[in-house]
Order: structure tokens, then sequence, then C-alpha cells
């Protein structure tokens, strides 16, 4: 690639300015100021005219927006970790490289899956709504009783990096660590988070206090969260999703959150985002965050630097750190 010339960028949805501001200096970048996501025909657009495209999440990168590039587009540089979105091997075998923003997610994705893990049991988000509505009327015996966590039985479906950090907390509040994944993690990482191994999903999920959902979304992976797991679970049992929202069957959670089948669940992620399931939006025993778990300002600003690496790695004639391969 040729390092002197500035790559056209188009990015799909608003960024931090600090990293609008670098893309600008950087590049020659086309923003999008309004933060309105991109239909299908704007991304075909975007395709045929730029080096590099710069989407997220929102963004349904398939095979028709693959067919639609121009020979100028030589890099999609995920804004982000997850490249579920993308058809990776479409781009591959158009010799568009895919890149993704690794790493920076871990610490803070796990933050917030040990945040619902916590809050869910203790009805933090119930005894909010009772303190706002006025309810509160001082100390009771049996006043918002939750259960406690430490000592409970802590199920991680999906034990890569956010997986690890998530027992790693987890840990270090007294919960018994235990994880699904297709294969054991190495034995020293395994001692070191005081994890044990279950080879068989459904007879975890049927012995745990709490289950987190931390696996890439796959054809494999969806509605691996069925009713029937559901219904394995003990009636006490808690759900938290910070991975893909596919991964649970939303229906089949409202219904058993509903019977009181299983007693919550704290979720990110939904299945036909941004739409919810209308069964739980009115049930008091689920919180509901809006895809919030890698929010923070300090992992907003990296994901930036990572794009911008790989893009200016790419047209420097170097390898592109982040590259994403098809499975």
């Amino acid at each position: 690639m040729d390092s002197d010339k500035k790559p056209n960028i188009i990015v799909t949805r608003r960024l931090p300015d600090a990293v609008h501001a670098r893309l600008v200096d950087l590049f020659d970048a086309t923003l999008n100021a309004n933060d309105t996501p991109f239909s299908q025909e704007q991304l075909k657009s975007a395709v045929k005219t730029a080096d590099v495209l710069v989407p997220t999440v929102t963004d349904k990168i398939d095979a028709d927006v693959i067919a639609a590039a121009g020979s100028r587009l030589k890099l999609i540089a995920n804004f982000g970790a997850g490249t579920d979105h993308i058809d990776i091997a479409a781009a591959h075998a158009k010799n568009i490289i895919v890149t993704n923003t690794p790493g920076v997610l871990t610490e803070d994705t796990a933050d917030f899956a040990m945040a619902l893990i916590l809050a869910v049991p203790r009805r933090l988000v119930a005894a909010d709504r009772l303190t706002r509505a006025g309810e509160f009327k001082g100390w009771t015996p049996t006043g918002i009783l939750g259960h406690r966590v430490r000592g409970k039985k802590l199920g991680i479906v999906g034990m890569g990096r956010i997986g690890q950090a998530i027992a790693r907390r987890a840990h270090a509040f007294g919960l018994k660590v235990h994880y699904h994944n297709r294969a054991p993690v190495s034995p020293p990482i395994e001692d070191a988070l005081h994890a044990t191994y279950w080879p068989d999903l459904d007879s975890m999920m049927a012995n745990m206090d709490i289950i987190s959902i931390n696996c890439p979304s796959t054809p494999q992976t969806h509605h691996l969260i069925s009713a029937e797991r559901l219904a394995a679970m003990p009636a006490h049992g808690v759900i938290v999703n910070t991975s893909r929202g596919e991964i649970i069957d939303e229906a089949a959670l409202a219904a058993a959150l509903a019977s009181g089948q299983i007693a919550g669940a704290g979720l990110d992620v939904y299945e036909n985002e941004p739409k919810i399931h209308p069964g739980l939006l009115g049930l008091p025993n689920v919180i509901l965050a809006p895809h919030i778990a890698s929010a923070t300002h300090e992992s907003r600003l990296e994901m930036g630097e990572k794009v911008m690496i790989n893009i200016r790695a790419l047209y420097d004639g170097h390898r592109c750190p982040d590259r994403v391969l098809p499975p």
C-alpha cells in the first residue's frame, strides 16, 4: 500500500469526538455526525466508494453488501470485538481484510456482567424502584429479600477472555466457579481461576445457581439456551447475558421468568435488538440494560485506537494486527 496516500474512510456511526478528530487528521474520513444507522442500501453505496469501511455491531455486512463492494475496498475495520454481523467468508473470498478490536472490551464487559450477577439476586433494581415510588417506609426484616451471592455456584458458558475475567471477579466474591466451553482451558488457567469444567451444558445448568452467557454468536449457539435448558435450571436460578441476545430463546426466557420457573435475569443484549420481547418489559424479576456492558469512555477510545492502528498498518504495508479470518 502507498503509505503517502490518505485512504478514504467511511464511518457508519458516531464515535467519540476524540476518535473522530484523529480519523480526520490521519485519513480522508467521512463521518456519520447524526448517528443514524446506515440502511443496507447506504452500506452498499459506502463499500462502492470507500477504501476502508468502519462499521459497528448495528451494521449487517452480509454477502449482498460484500458483493456490492468496489475494487477500492481493502479493509473492513470493525469498531467492536464481535464480528458475527459481518460475512467474513464472503469478504475473504473477495480479498477484503476484516479486523476487530479485541481485548479492550474485556474488563469493562466483565465488570458489567459481575454487576448483574450481584444485582439480580439482591433485587437491587426492584429496591430502587420501590424507593423512588415512595414506598420505602423504613427498615423491615422482610423488605426486598434477595439471595446471598457468596457460596453460590456460577456457571460460565464460554471461557474466553471475558469468561475468564468474570471468573476472576466471581472467585473474589466467594462464588464457586464452573464453566462449559468447547474444550477445557489449560490446567494452569483452570487452577488460577479456581474453575471446574463441565463437558455437558445440560448437566451444568441443572446444578448452577447463576448462569453467565459469554460465548460468541454462531449458528451453533443460536438459542443455545432453549426452553428445555431453562426448565432444567433450579427455581432459584438466575441467568445473565452480556454476549449476544440470540443465544437465549427470548420468548422462552420471558415465559420462564413470568411463571417463576427461574427466579431472575439480567440482560444487556436482545434477540431482535433494539426490540425487546414484550413479555420481558413488565416483569419485576429481570434487569434490562441497553447494550452497555462495554460502554466506558476508556473502552471507546481504545477501540478507536485499535481501528486506526489496523488501518495504518495496512497502508504502511504491514499485517493488520487484529485480522479476523473465516472459521
